[in-house]
C-alpha cells in the first residue's frame, strides 16, 4: 500500500532534523521518471522555516525542491518577508525544471488559502523580465482547483494573455533560447486551462489569438489539442 501524505509528515516529525534531507533523499524516487510527490507535498506542510531555507539551496535536485515547496507555507505564515517571496522567484527561474515545478506548487499553495495574495504574486511573475518567471506565473494559476474563484479564474486569462504578449516581444530570432522555449510550452496547455475555467469570457479571448506569427500558431494548435477545448468548441 502506497504511503499517505499524512504517514509521510508523520515521519517528517518524529525524525530529528540531521537525519531528514537523508530521509527525503531515500524516498525520492530519484533517479527515476517520477518524484514523489506525495512526499513533497508532505515537506511543504511540516518542514521547519530554516530547514527549509536551506534545503532551497541545495545542490541536490529534490531536497532543492522540497524546500522551495515549503516557501508557499511559509509565506501565508509570514506574508510581510519580502525576503521569501524574492527567493520563491528566484527559484521560478531555476534551471532545473523539478525545482521550477516546485515554485509553481509553493503558489498553488498560497492559492488554496490566500486568493488574493495569490493574484498578487502571478501578476508579478508574469511582468517579470525572464521568460521562466513568466512561465511560471501562468502554470502556478492555471491550476483547475484554483480557477473555482471568478477572480482567480479572471487572473488566469489576463495572466495567459500578458505571458502570449512577452512571447510575441521576443525576437523570432532569440525565440530558441531555452528560457523562451519553455515560456512557449507553458502557454500550449495553460490557455486551455484558463478558457476552460471561465469559457464565456475566456472562448472569445482565445478565439481572437492571431496565427500569423508562427511561435503563436503552435500554441494555438497545441491547446486546440486538449480535450478540455475541444469539449468546449464543441459545445
Amino acid at each position: 500500500m502506497a504511503t499517505t501524505q499524512q504517514q509521510y509528515a508523520d515521519a517528517l516529525r518524529a525524525l530529528p532534523e540531521t537525519d531528514v534531507a537523508d530521509y527525503l533523499k531515500d524516498n525520492s524516487g530519484l533517479p527515476g521518471p517520477r518524484a514523489n510527490l506525495t512526499l513533497l507535498a508532505a515537506a511543504a506542510d511540516v518542514l521547519p522555516r530554516e530547514l527549509a531555507l536551506r534545503l532551497a539551496d541545495e545542490a541536490d535536485e529534490y531536497l532543492a525542491c522540497c524546500g522551495v515547496a515549503t516557501l508557499g507555507r511559509l509565506i501565508l505564515e509570514v506574508p510581510d518577508d519580502r525576503a521569501l517571496l524574492d527567493l520563491l522567484t528566484v527559484r521560478a527561474a531555476d534551471e532545473r525544471w523539478r525545482v521550477r515545478e516546485a515554485a509553481a506548487i509553493a503558489g498553488q499553495l498560497i492559492g488554496d488559502h490566500d486568493p488574493v495574495r495569490l493574484r498578487e504574486v502571478v501578476a508579478s511573475w508574469v511582468g517579470h523580465a525572464d521568460a521562466r518567471v513568466v512561465r511560471a506565473g501562468i502554470a502556478t494559476i492555471c491550476e483547475p482547483r484554483l480557477l473555482k474563484d471568478p477572480a482567480t479564474a479572471a487572473a488566469a486569462l489576463d495572466a495567459c494573455a500578458r505571458a502570449t504578449d512577452f512571447l510575441l516581444a521576443v525576437p523570432p530570432s532569440q525565440r530558441r533560447d531555452e528560457a523562451v522555449r519553455v515560456l512557449r510550452q507553458g502557454l500550449g496547455y495553460c490557455w486551455s486551462v484558463a478558457v476552460a475555467g471561465s469559457p464565456e469570457s475566456g472562448l472569445p479571448i482565445f478565439l481572437a489569438l492571431s496565427e500569423a506569427d508562427a511561435d503563436l500558431a503552435w500554441v494555438i494548435r497545441e491547446n486546440r489539442r486538449k480535450q478540455r477545448l475541444i469539449r468546449l468548441m464543441e459545445a
